[in-house]
Parts: structure tokens; C-alpha cells; sequence
């Protein structure tokens, strides 16, 4: 007969028990020094490491966030360079006097321009003094030194203006306000009314004279007024990213039209209150009323227009997954489509914009012609899946690698066009396109040197499981290397390029910050030692980087945690990680670092634990981030199935002594492997995970499965919902309450699922405080002593 759950109190019972004198199997004894509380504490207890690094703007001394005093939050800490082995906690007023990250340089950086309380400010390098130089009665944002840098454009409420150091004066020269323009309304009464009223002026003489007189002074008034200064309104429409162009004859904005879909709520049953309260949430997928329309602002003709992407090629196509619905009629019209940026080259006479469709299958650069608002397409990117990868942004929030060389000819980008993210040139003049990286790795983060000669870039190129940082020439030619610690290497160059400031780690090591000259060749010192003595005390495992065939050929990586031979007991449990697009099978520390140190215990006890980067994880281009496209719960599950096989067949893995687990997207996983593949998976924890992609959010679902009532096939293939009737083993599920990201009742309609099923080997626990991070250690220590009771019950009977 087959063997039902614990109930929750059996869990405690059995833990504590466990816990007190080893954990004890049959005819095999396995410990360890880690427990679940132990890992699943405070993180606290890990030690202190450094996080959120910046430079002083002199480049003398290196911020970072740090938490020595193990407070309930960080604080900011420094190195001064004349005494880096000095750590100090910043002042508040230290803190306050700190020149902002964000700004504007001049030309030559010899003086940058920023906003600091929403007063305009400027630095000057060489003297270290700070001047305000305007206090107004609303916040500046996006202050930005001109081509003539006597002049400084900003921005204040939804208007743009000018101002000119070298007088002093300040100049507004957008002039657009919200609301609709006064028009002359008819008068719109009844027939009624409108007897009542003609009959009372008929009767009434000086109601009727005072009644001409009055239309007699609004005709006056009208045929002598001045003519008025041209306005702008908004109508109801919201303006976005207002930008002047260097040359003071253009401004740019995004008009958004917002019609809000109908939201969900999460109810909140531990309010304060003691009521329960509604949390808002976001709508569902295919809830995507957004319009946004780019507008020009030409000043010297005092008006304003929108620019014409009727002509963009290919802005009708259909995409090719329309084939799979004969019997429905597709209309061949112009789709909707977002541009995210304008950026103008420095002297101001030329612009382009970043365009995507909002089915994310198109991208299109190209340049503005600002006279008219009509565009020419320099770059169309399609990809019949969907438009991503390093680089390149997203439809409706930017967020794209691009803009202008100095010589106001040339401009940069990233594209996946040959298969991995890499960095382009493009002239604007003759549509000469040149690829400045090659191969088969991914770039990040490019950057142009302080003199515009060199890119500073990181990149793949040693392989997937690292990240390193280079120099480049502008043009392109040998990238050098400039970092060769092991594992990640995440760089924040000084202002003035000199030096390093580096967060480093590796697979079994946490966060440190290094200091490193900016040379291929120079030593790396290690600033910070932040683990505690009851974190070092552990021997953590370096889990070996693997690579295994998958049914389809490709080889699939991943970790590898193997236990000792005295202690292995044949069972495996696989990791699936969250996010879908995310690595984890790398060098470097994890993100999931209560996973890994779970993975660490589970080996101890002698399991072999595997994570996979599946198919759809970030870090190995477009082809394996594509490849869940319409089927989630495809190769994405198949790829863990295949992960099975190879332990094994290489690792003496015992059929069925097999388990799964994951959250948020991992969660979906196991549930798809415990619904589909119960003959791999005898047990599962499925922890905050999605039961229908129909129930998720627009922005991540439509890109990969498109709408629902576009593409319903793609839905119920990768929905688990619909695959319920297939569970044959133990279950978990483990779902924050509060979880406005994957809400509660994703679980709850499977709940309900599995009870008209009649199924019984599933358990669900609940927490109530939890949204879909976890942050209590409680929750936290409740939930991965439930996994480990369900692995041990389940696989080791």
C-alpha cells in the first residue's frame, strides 16, 4: 500500500528526534554537522559581506554597504586607498555630502552635473567643491550639460528648461500641461429647457439686454487678444522620459496611455488591523492595454508631432505560430509596437530610437528624422520566439546597451543576431554594420573609457561558468583580459579608470571585495574576510560542473554534488532553480545560497543532489533561452529527466529512489515532473509555484507562450493544472499567502484539483506572512525540514 505524508506535527516530532541523535537509517548511519535550522537561519550567522559598491568621486576611496555590527540592516562602510587596511563606517554626514552616482560629465569630466534633494548641483573634479546652483519649488531630475556646456538642460513637473550658467537665467522652452485645451462648448439642453429659456428672455428685457452685452464683450475680447503661445496637452495621456537634444532645437517624450485591466487581490489575513485586508496585485496575462506613442517637440517651429511607425518593415507580419490555427482568420494590420529610448549623438543633429513590438518578436533601431517625426530603419531584429538576452532590454522598460561614439557617425548596440549577445557598430550615414565581438559567449555591461578610445567590457569568453572583465579598443580588435581571479568577477572602475574595486566569488566562497590596478598583469588584494568562524568551520563543498546528453543531443550543464561512498544511499534528489532565465550551474556564489548549503546537508546524509540549467536558463544564448518557447514543461522538464538518466546510468542511482524540487519556476517544474513523469519522480516539494501560466503576469508569459486567447494550445500543454490526474507519488506543496507574484490561489484551484481527483498522496503547507521571497527564518526552517522529511520518508523506506 502505498505510504501517505506526515502529518505536520509528525514533522516536528520526527525532526527534533532526528536531530537529537543523528540522522539514522536503515542498516546505514549518516550525519552531519549542518541542520536545518542551522543553514536556514538569519543570514546573519553567514558572516558580513560587502554589496552595492561605489567609488568617491575623486577615486580615492571605495562605499560599500557592510554589516559588521550584524544590525537588522546595512550600513555604508569605506576603504580610503592610502589605507586599505582601514574599514570604516561612513557618517551620516559624510554619508550626506557624497557626490551622487548619477549625473551628467562635461566633455573633458572636469566637471559633472546632478540633482541632490531636486536641487541642481554641479562638482567640479579638479578643486573637490560642490555648488548649487538652482533651490526651485519643485524636484530637477535629468539635468544634462548641452553642446554648449555654458547651458544645462532639466527637467521640472512635465516641462523642459534651460539653464545658462553664464548669466544665470533660466529658460523654460517646452510648455506642455495636462488636461484638455478650452474649447467652446455648445450649450446642450433640453428642448424643455430650452422653451423655458427663450420664453424668459422674450419677457425679461434687461435679462435679454445683459445677455447680449455679455456676448458682444467675448466677441471683443476674442478678436483683440494676442496670439497665444503654443501649448502642448496631455489629454489623458501621462508624460515619460523628456529629453532635450544637445543642440537646443528638439525635445523628445513618451505619451502613455494607461487602461488599467482588471487587477487581482491577495488577501492579507494578518494584518495589524486584525482584519483581513486586500493587497492590490497585478492582472493576469493578456491584460495589456498600455499605449505609448514618441513625440518631438520642435522648438523653432513651436509645435509638436508624433513619429510614423507605419513604415517599419515587417510591421505587419504574423507570427509563425498562426499556422497551427487554420480555421482562424488573421488580420494583417500594423501591430502595436513601444519605443523604449531616444538617444541623440553629442552635437545634437542626429537621433535614433530603440523600438519593439508589443508581441516581442520585432526590434527595430532607427534613426529620426526630427523635422518630420518619419523614421529609417538601420536594424531590424526578429526573432519568431521572443526579443531578449544580455543587452537588450525590454519591451516596455528599455533597459538596452546603446548610444552614440563621440564622432556622432557611429552607434553601439548589442544583438543576438548570430545566436549569443554581442556588441555592434552601426554608421548611421552608410548602414555599415560591424560586429565587435564574435564566438560563442555572451557580453555584458559595455562601457566606453573616460577618452572614447576603449570599451570596457565583461564577457563569457572563458566559458559559461565565469565572468571576467576586459579592455577594447573603440573599433574593435584584441579584448585584454583585466581580471584573472576564478569564478565572477563583478568590476567598478574608479572615475578615473585607475583602479578595480572588484566583487568576487567562487562556487564554495561568498561575496569579498578586491582591489586591482586597471592592468592585465597586476595582483588583485583582498579588501574584506567576511565569513563567520561557524560558517568557515564547514569544509562547502565546490560542486562539480558537469555537462549531460539530453534526448535531442545537446548537452546539458550542470552541478554535481556526490556524496562520500560510506555514507551513499542511492537516492538523488534534482534542483530545479527559479526564474526560468537564470544560471546557476556556474563558478560562482549562488544566488540560491540556502539551496546550496541544503544541497551541502542532503550530501552529507549521502544523496546525490544534481541542478541543471535547463533549457531556458540565462548564460548559454538565444537558442537555449528560447527553448521553452510555447512549451513550458518541454524540453525544460526533459532536460531533468535526461539529468535522471545520467545519474543513473554514471552514478548508481537507484530508479527509484528519485526526488524533485523548486520554487516559483522550479516549483512549476516539479509539479510538471510529478504530473507527468511519475514513473522518474517518486517525490516532489513544490514550493510558491505557478498551476496555470493563464493566471501569471503579461510582461514574462506573453513573451514565451504569447496570449491565451491568441495561442491557447501553448497554455494548456504547460500548465500543470491540466495534468493533475497523473500523480502517482508523494507531494509537497509549500505556498506563501501573501505572494503577490505567484499568488495563493494558483495553489488553492489545484487544491480543489487534486480533491475532485481524489488524489491523497499530497500534503500543502501554508505561510501566511510570506509573500513570494521568503524572509523569516521561521518559514524558512518550516518549509526545507518538510523537504527533508518527505526526501527521507519517501526515498530511503
Amino acid at each position: 500500500m502505498k505510504k501517505h505524508l506526515p502529518n505536520p506535527l509528525k514533522f516536528k516530532f520526527h525532526f527534533l528526534f532526528l536531530t537529537l541523535i543523528g540522522f539514522s537509517f536503515i542498516g546505514i548511519s549518516q550525519t552531519s554537522e549542518l541542520s536545518v535550522e542551522k543553514i536556514m537561519q538569519d543570514p546573519n550567522w553567514m558572516g558580513t559581506f560587502p554589496s552595492n559598491v561605489k567609488w568617491s568621486a575623486d577615486s580615492e576611496t571605495i562605499y560599500f554597504d557592510y554589516n559588521p555590527e550584524k544590525n537588522t540592516k546595512d550600513s555604508l562602510y569605506k576603504i580610503d586607498l592610502s589605507n586599505t587596511s582601514k574599514i570604516s563606517k561612513v557618517s551620516l554626514e559624510e554619508e550626506r555630502k557624497l557626490i551622487s552616482r548619477y549625473g551628467d560629465f562635461n566633455k573633458d569630466r572636469s566637471k559633472k552635473i546632478f540633482s541632490k534633494k531636486g536641487n541642481l548641483v554641479i562638482y567640479d573634479v579638479k578643486s573637490g567643491e560642490t555648488t548649487q546652483l538652482l533651490d526651485l519649488s519643485e524636484s530637477i531630475s535629468n539635468a544634462e550639460f548641452m553642446a554648449d556646456e555654458n547651458k544645462i538642460s532639466f527637467t521640472l513637473g512635465d516641462n523642459a528648461f534651460i539653464y545658462n550658467r553664464k548669466v544665470g537665467s533660466i529658460k523654460q522652452i517646452t510648455n506642455i500641461k495636462s488636461g484638455k485645451a478650452k474649447e467652446e462648448k455648445e450649450e446642450k439642453i433640453s428642448d424643455k429647457d430650452a422653451w423655458v429659456r427663450d420664453e424668459n428672455l422674450e419677457l425679461l428685457e434687461v435679462v435679454n439686454q445683459r445677455k447680449t452685452e455679455e456676448k458682444n464683450e467675448e466677441a471683443y475680447r476674442e478678436a483683440t487678444a494676442e496670439e497665444e503661445t503654443f501649448t502642448f496637452y496631455l489629454e489623458d495621456r501621462n508624460l515619460s522620459s523628456l529629453q532635450v537634444s544637445p543642440n537646443a532645437k528638439f525635445a523628445t517624450f513618451k505619451l502613455i496611455t494607461r487602461e488599467s485591466g482588471e487587477n487581482t487581490n491577495v488577501p492579507n489575513y494578518v494584518d495589524e488591523s486584525g482584519y483581513t485586508v486586500n493587497l492590490p496585485a497585478r492582472s493576469k496575462v493578456g491584460e495589456n492595454q498600455t499605449k505609448v506613442e514618441l513625440a518631438i517637440y520642435n522648438f523653432e517651429k513651436d509645435t509638436v508631432y508624433n513619429i510614423k511607425t507605419d513604415e517599419l518593415p515587417g510591421i505587419t507580419d504574423l507570427p509563425d505560430y498562426v499556422k497551427d490555427y487554420p480555421d482562424k482568420e488573421w488580420e494583417e494590420t500594423d501591430r502595436e509596437v513601444v519605443p523604449t529610448t531616444v538617444y541623440f549623438s553629442e552635437n545634437g543633429e542626429h537621433a535614433v530610437v530603440n523600438i519593439r513590438s508589443k508581441d516581442n518578436k520585432d526590434r527595430w533601431i532607427a534613426k529620426i528624422n526630427l523635422e518630420t517625426g518619419e523614421l529609417n530603419t538601420l536594424d531590424r531584429q526578429r526573432d519568431e520566439a521572443w526579443i531578449a538576452g544580455p543587452g537588450i532590454g525590454y519591451t516596455f522598460y528599455g533597459g538596452e546597451d546603446m548610444g552614440w561614439l563621440p564622432d556622432n557617425k557611429h552607434i553601439y548596440f548589442q544583438s543576438e543576431e548570430t545566436g549569443y549577445s554581442h556588441l555592434y557598430l552601426l554608421d548611421v550615414t552608410s548602414g555599415n554594420k560591424k560586429a565587435l565581438t564574435e564566438g560563442d559567449f555572451e557580453v555584458f555591461d559595455p562601457e566606453l573609457s573616460n577618452n572614447k578610445k576603449h570599451w570596457f567590457l565583461t564577457t563569457s569568453e572563458v566559458g559559461p561558468g565565469e565572468r571576467h572583465f576586459y579592455k577594447m579598443p573603440v573599433m574593435g580588435g584584441k579584448m585584454e583580459k583585466l581580471t584573472q581571479m576564478e569564478g565572477n568577477n563583478n568590476v567598478y572602475l574608479s572615475p578615473d579608470e585607475k583602479n578595480m574595486a572588484i566583487l568576487h566569488s567562487y562556487s564554495n566562497k561568498p561575496w569579498e571585495l578586491y582591489l586591482k590596478k586597471t592592468k592585465a598583469n597586476a595582483e588583485a588584494k583582498q579588501l574584506t574576510e567576511g565569513q563567520s568562524e561557524a560558517f568557515s568551520n564547514y569544509e562547502w563543498r565546490e560542486p562539480e560542473l558537469i555537462e549531460f546528453e539530453a534526448e535531442d543531443g545537446a548537452m546539458v550543464p550542470a552541478r554535481l554534488y556526490k556524496p562520500e561512498a560510506d555514507v551513499k544511499n542511492n537516492a538523488a534528489v534534482v534542483f530545479v532553480h527559479g526564474a526560468g532565465y537564470l544560471q546557476n550551474a556556474h563558478k560562482w556564489w549562488s544566488s540560491y545560497f540556502r539551496e546550496y548549503m541544503f544541497h551541502n546537508l542532503l550530501t552529507d546524509l549521502g544523496y546525490t543532489v544534481i541542478d541543471i540549467d535547463y533549457r531556458g536558463s540565462a548564460g548559454y544564448g538565444r537558442d537555449w533561452r528560447t527553448g521553452i518557447y510555447r512549451h513550458m514543461g518541454g524540453k525544460d522538464l526533459s532536460d531533468q529527466v535526461d539529468g535522471v538518466e545520467y545519474l543513473i546510468e554514471n552514478h548508481g542511482i537507484s530508479p527509484e529512489k528519485v526526488g524533485i524540487y523548486g520554487g516559483s519556476y522550479g516549483g512549476f517544474i516539479t509539479l510538471m515532473g510529478m504530473f507527468t513523469e511519475p514513473e522518474t519522480f517518486k517525490a516532489g516539494a513544490a514550493l510558491r509555484s505557478v498551476t496555470d501560466w493563464a493566471h501569471y503576469n503579461h510582461g514574462y508569459t506573453s513573451n514565451i507562450l504569447n496570449e491565451p486567447a491568441a495561442d491557447p494550445i501553448a497554455y494548456r500543454r504547460s500548465s500543470p493544472i491540466y495534468f493533475a490526474e497523473g500523480l502517482e507519488g508523494d507531494l509537497l506543496i509549500a505556498h506563501g499567502m501573501v505572494d503577490v507574484n505567484v499568488h495563493f490561489q494558483d495553489v488553492v484551484r489545484l487544491s480543489q484539483r487534486l480533491i475532485e481527483l481524489g488524489k491523497e498522496d499530497w500534503e500543502m503547507a501554508i505561510y501566511p506572512v510570506e509573500d513570494h521571497g521568503f524572509v523569516e527564518p521561521s518559514s524558512w526552517t518550516d518549509e526545507y525540514r518538510r523537504i527533508l522529511e518527505l526526501f527521507n520518508e519517501s526515498l530511503l523506506d
